[in-house]
């Protein structure tokens, strides 16, 4: 071991702390004592101070705490840029990349604070939810709410438990490729769901596509739900989990649609953004959703469009795009259908559906049919939109005949009408979706 060239974070010895600078990087941060050395100038104190730090002293300190505080994003799903340590306090940001403009994803793992009280402040806008952020010590397969108790202005604090090893926070309830993968587990053997493939990304990554309900022969109605248009917008894909359960449940309602309906779903549009950790909202030039319209530059997008209106063969009957909005405010923080002003035929259609799902439900995620009939638009224009060109998912696809109608459902990410979303309350909701679409398509018959 050398003081030169090594990677150090801070480390306590009763002389105070220090850290050792990685050479090779050229990246440091020094604390020792009462000093603390941040800016230009980092990395030549870093050397001049190694110049004088003894081997012996550096083996005393991996005795004392041989476990370094690090912060990172590297794993699916990861995203955050770490500006510096203070102290105990975490300044930090979400990496936007090619996102136009501003969003609030953030995605980060702490190791080596067993024990400790870390204080997190954003330095880039305040992107922490009304239930404070999602955190996870079982490597994101589990999520909770820390509670907006933690939170104070654009920063939290957590008290990590004295084993902690990997603690996970992040802006929502991260689903990545891996939990869908669990997911699908579940239904190993089962011959009415089925993963095919829809695409390979830019990335060479598999963009799926499932089948679920009746798949032998031909189904009396078809139905396509598409999550994560967006990247970012995980809550959604509980709801698509709970809408499967309910299609693959043995129940009267499942047993019914393994005879009458083919569902199917598209778990991530945007795979790369979401295996990535990107925004996906408002991504250059243009981002999944706003790509349907003229010569698409996605192979997701580009693949839907060459095979739903092949697979509907006139069966299709609607097709729910499912995303989740802003983190904060009255319609952010409700269940809603934005469809109002995007056509009128379309809009009295799926009010019938919208009126059975706020009759059938019975999930704690409560639907209000009245949040929706008042919802104008995101900027607050109202403009009717009937006559815009088919730029998103939802007005393209029910350009495809025999579509009654087509429609964006927002999932909050954090409340819905005072009530906390989680994974097993999104799931609930998505079975409360599966009971409106039962009682929907029956109605067509």
């Amino acid at each position: 071991m050398s003081a030169q060239g090594m990677t150090f974070c801070f480390m306590a010895s009763d002389r105070g702390n220090i850290l050792v600078f990685d050479d090779g990087n050229e990246r440091a941060a020094i604390v020792t004592g009462d000093l603390i050395l941040f800016g230009e100038d980092t990395v030549l104190q870093a050397r001049r101070l190694s110049e004088h730090v003894s081997e012996a002293y550096l083996r005393e300190l991996e005795e004392v705490n041989p476990v370094s505080l690090t912060i990172d994003a590297d794993y699916p799903g990861g995203n955050i840029v770490v500006e510096k340590i203070q102290g105990d306090t975490v300044y930090l940001r979400q990496d936007l990349r090619d996102t136009e403009g501003w969003w609030f994803y953030w995605n980060f793992r702490v190791r080596g604070a067993a024990g400790r009280t870390l204080k997190f402040e954003f330095t880039n806008g305040n992107p922490i939810g009304v239930r404070g952020p999602a955190v996870s010590t079982d490597g994101g397969t589990t999520w909770s709410w820390l509670g907006a108790e933690a939170v104070e202005g654009a920063s939290f604090a957590y008290a990590f438990a004295k084993d902690a090893e990997d603690v996970r926070f992040c802006l929502g309830m991260a689903y990545q490729e891996a939990d869908l993968q669990r997911f699908l587990k579940r239904y190993a053997d089962n011959p009415h769901l089925s993963v095919k493939e829809l695409c390979k990304t830019r990335k060479g990554r598999v963009v799926e596509r499932l089948h679920a309900g009746k798949l032998d022969g031909q189904p009396r109605h078809r139905v396509l739900l598409t999550v994560r248009h967006h990247a970012c917008e995980m809550m959604a894909s509980y709801v698509l989990e709970g809408v499967l359960e309910a299609i693959l449940a043995d129940t009267d309602d499942g047993r019914w649609f393994r005879k009458n309906l083919e569902l199917m779903a598209i778990p991530f549009v945007d795979k790369d953004g979401v295996e990535d950790g990107d925004q996906g909202k408002n991504r250059r030039p243009h981002d999944h959703n706003r790509d349907y319209f003229g010569q698409s530059i996605y192979p997701s997008v580009r693949a839907i469009k060459d095979l739903i209106p092949k697979w509907s063969e006139g069966r299709l009957r609607f097709a729910l795009d499912m995303h989740c909005p802003w983190i904060r405010g009255k319609y952010h923080e409700t269940i809603l259908f934005p469809e109002r002003l995007e056509g009128k035929e379309n809009w009295q259609r799926l009010m019938v559906f919208l009126r059975m799902l706020e009759h059938v439900q019975a999930g704690p995620l409560v639907f209000n049919l009245e949040d929706s009939l008042s919802f104008t638009s995101w900027d607050g224009s109202t403009r009717n939109r009937d006559d815009d060109p088919p730029r998103t998912f939802s007005r393209w696809v029910r350009t495809i005949p025999g579509v009654f109608f087509s429609a964006v459902v927002e999932i909050p990410y954090a409340n819905a009408s005072g009530q906390a979303v989680t994974a097993e309350t999104a799931r609930a909701f998505g079975h409360d979706l599966a009971r409106a679409m039962r009682k929907y398509l029956e109605s067509l018959e």
